[in-house]
């Protein structure tokens, strides 16, 4: 009788590689998680200038100040862009807990996504035809979360296969 010598090698290493690479679905709670903390960056700059009583620097656009200055950029006396960091927050919570297979968190990142969504669509709606200026970091946050919708749809479809 022979004895089997555990195999190794090349063809090991390469399967062992393969079983730790991330999966589609993976890869799109990474993609998630890591747009979160842009828009997190993003939500937190706008607080900050906003509780400190600075100014912003428009660089792209021109009215900045006009929007962050109107009285949608609050809710109850805390600036919105609190709010938002709050919900990007939450979105990079959600999304490493779905890397780690927790389905609740799944659910909840594609809801919380949503809704986050129609915030951002009204709150474009609002600087096109209410305000009529344009905000720079606020259109990136609303890229941002475009993004974040995209990417949970495609999780969605993904998970119907």
């Amino acid at each position: 009788m022979s004895a089997r010598k555990p195999s190794s090698g090349p063809a090991r290493e390469s399967a062992t590689r393969e079983s730790r690479a991330p999966s589609g679905g993976q890869r799109l709670y990474i993609a998630s998680a890591i747009l979160s903390l842009v828009g997190l960056v993003d939500a937190l700059y706008l607080t900050i200038k906003h509780l400190t009583g600075q100014g912003v620097q428009c660089t792209v656009t021109m009215g900045c100040e006009e929007v962050l200055t109107s009285s949608y950029a609050t809710v109850g006396g805390l600036p919105l862009a609190a709010f938002g960091a709050a919900a990007y927050f939450t979105v990079f919570s959600l999304a490493t807990l779905a890397l780690y297979r927790y389905h609740v968190a799944r659910t909840l990142l594609f809801y919380l996504v949503a809704a986050m969504t129609l915030a951002s669509l009204f709150l474009i709606y609002v600087q096109a035809f209410v305000i009529g200026k344009w905000c720079q970091f606020c259109l990136l946050s609303a890229a941002v979360t475009f993004c974040l919708m995209a990417i949970a749809l495609a999780g969605r479809f993904f998970r119907a296969r």
